[in-house]
């Protein structure tokens, strides 16, 4: 009779692109100011007291966009508070921020920026995998008549799942 060989069993890990994801916070003021066309992850280059604070969900978003600088994206104006149990190294909450793109992803964002006159939003920050990432929106700026139809929109919606409801 022949030897049999045990077999092995495959460790299963949760990769990154299966490890759960806990929303920190949304960017509701660029969805309303702005029509997102493409959206892309990014990883954000962090200091420790940093990471802490936003675990914290102590972060803002309003006001802030992406820009390029030297073939590299960085993220301004985003308001990261100060770790209340930092020490006299905590980080400065509106410094800018380095996002982690591959070159092919910033070559392709920049490029779409330069041609259509398009701005880079972030829209989403959340945990994955343990990791801060945020989510670039590749938006277009509303006029204030599409803004005007988006709220009637979302009234008129409102007020049908009301009377739905009642019934």
């Amino acid at each position: 009779m022949a030897k049999q060989t045990p077999v092995k069993k495959e460790k299963t890990q949760a990769s990154t692109s299966q490890a759960p994801i806990k929303v920190i916070t949304v960017n509701r003021q660029a969805y309303h100011d702005y029509v997102v066309e493409r959206t892309v992850e990014a990883g954000i280059s962090l200091v420790g007291t940093e990471i802490k604070s936003i675990r914290e969900g102590k972060v803002n978003l309003r006001g802030s966009y992406a820009i390029a600088r030297n073939g590299e994206i960085w993220l301004e104006n985003a308001h990261i508070a100060i770790y209340e149990h930092g020490n006299r190294y905590n980080h400065e909450p509106m410094r800018n921020r380095k996002l982690l793109l591959h070159k092919r992803e910033i070559n392709q964002l920049l490029s779409k920026v330069a041609a259509k006159g398009l701005t880079l939003i972030p829209l989403k920050l959340y945990l994955k995998g343990g990791r801060a990432k945020i989510e670039l929106g590749l938006c277009r700026g509303k006029k204030l008549y599409d803004k005007r139809d988006a709220i009637a929109e979302r009234d008129v919606k409102r007020d049908i799942e009301r009377i739905v409801r009642g019934r």
